[in-house]
């Protein structure tokens, strides 16, 4: 394990953590990657922006749904976390809370294969919609868990790899997956093979939270529910007076461009080169390989400085729209079969690299319980501000994919100037 995460324990600044958590960081590191990476595999089975659309196709549903799916999915895990942080802090212990989450995701998938497997038209797609939205709203107590799991039981210098190395697990299945669908998918998934996939997506999680159930957490202080009630003004007092918190978020808000360009250059290629089965299984094997590449390399960059790891994630992600929107003027280029993944493969890597090092960001930033109340103010922040960003892309596509592309690529911009004035806060730099 210490060999994989290329531990150097000399090196860590251990001295955070309570005396029984720096007697298991190996196990608990272990611990959260496996079951991290089992929860990362069956979001990559059952991903918003590659499965299940065509689940909605498949089930006959509007396909005006569709266009609901990320929004759904990125957004009901964001926004119920400030309102849960009270409660979660009430709690000495957080591995509960992040097995309930598992296992609220798996039922969610679950209603979603059923849905895959027996359902048809309006009533297929309701059902979708809601096995994904009850997934998501699980997934808040996972990630507001988490990072509070991870700044207890695990130094700075190992959390960005314990990561990075869920993700390339993740990688690495989703990899298998895209495979499989090509090689035995043909050109017209069948919806049983879709509910399989599902279903195996909803099998993950539940096997994930059963390994999580030996995390070493041990008990903390439990901070009483009379103070920490009021979280709507005590978010507001949070955002408004603690400057580094703000700046986290602003910044946060603006590298939205590599979380939300993928799906309209996953459009514009469709529209371009043609969509069939093949393609949709190239952009699940494109994924696989950003998450196995980015992954690993992430996770040890972030260590070094998740800041940096932020701000040149952004700058390259609009870099890169800039390079596909530039091609949509060579036809002998939009045009090719391969074009289109290989530049949706290169915006999931920098995304990868992105949303490792703000995670391990907010959680090197914080201390003790603030981090709780850090990451649920700073989720429904970004709720909020994907609904909003996500409801100006969707318009601007009225105009075209490549509106959307351009304003994403100048928000990225925006977010590495920005990005520049954030705190150094990584053990790297410490």
């Amino acid at each position: 394990m210490d060999k994989l995460l290329r531990r150097d324990a000399e090196h860590e600044d251990a001295h955070e953590l309570r005396e029984e958590a720096r007697g298991n960081i190996r196990h608990n590191s272990m611990t959260f990657v496996l079951a991290n990476g089992l929860q990362n595999i069956g979001d990559q089975a059952a991903k918003a922006s590659t499965v299940l659309p065509w689940v909605i196709s498949a089930t006959g549903a509007p396909t005006w749904m569709t266009g609901l799916l990320v929004p759904i999915r990125e957004s009901g895990s964001m926004l119920p976390q400030a309102a849960l942080q009270p409660w979660v802090r009430f709690r000495k212990t957080r591995r509960e809370i992040w097995i309930a989450g598992g296992i609220g995701q798996a039922f969610g998938l679950a209603l979603v294969a059923f849905a895959a497997a027996t359902l048809s038209g309006v009533l297929a797609g309701f059902a979708v919609l809601g096995g994904l939205a009850l997934q998501a709203v699980s997934r808040s107590l996972n990630s507001i868990a988490s990072k509070d799991i991870q700044g207890r039981t695990m130094p700075k210098g190992l959390r960005g790899r314990v990561s990075g190395l869920s993700t390339t697990i993740s990688g690495l299945v989703a990899i298998t997956v895209g495979l499989a669908v090509r090689v035995f998918g043909g050109e017209d998934l069948s919806r049983t093979v879709l509910a399989l996939l599902v279903g195996g997506a909803a099998l993950s999680f539940v096997i994930g939270a059963m390994v999580f159930r030996g995390l070493r957490e041990g008990e903390a202080e439990a901070v009483p529910m009379t103070e920490a009630n009021s979280w709507i003004s005590d978010s507001w007092e949070l955002f408004t007076h603690d400057a580094p918190f703000r700046r986290f978020v602003i910044v946060r808000s603006l590298l939205l461009v590599s979380a939300l360009a993928p799906p309209f250059v996953v459009a514009l290629s469709a529209e371009r080169s043609g969509a069939t089965m093949s393609s949709v299984a190239t952009f699940i094997v494109a994924s696989g390989l950003a998450a196995l590449i980015g992954g690993r390399v992430s996770g040890v960059v972030s260590d070094r400085s998740s800041k940096l790891t932020m701000i040149v994630g952004a700058g390259i992600a609009s870099a890169i729209i800039a390079v596909f929107i530039a091609s949509t003027f060579i036809e002998p280029l939009i045009s090719q079969w391969w074009w289109g993944p290989v530049i949706f493969f290169l915006l999931t890597v920098v995304h990868t690299g992105v949303r490792v090092a703000r995670k391990t960001y907010v959680v090197d930033m914080a201390e003790g319980d603030q981090r709780t109340q850090y990451v649920a103010v700073s989720n429904t922040a970004m709720g909020v501000t994907l609904l909003i960003a996500g409801a100006i892309s969707s318009g601007l596509t009225l105009l075209g994919p490549l509106a959307a592309l351009i304003f994403l690529g100048a928000l990225g911009i925006a977010g590495v100037l920005v990005g520049r004035t954030l705190e150094e806060v990584s053990v790297g730099y410490a």
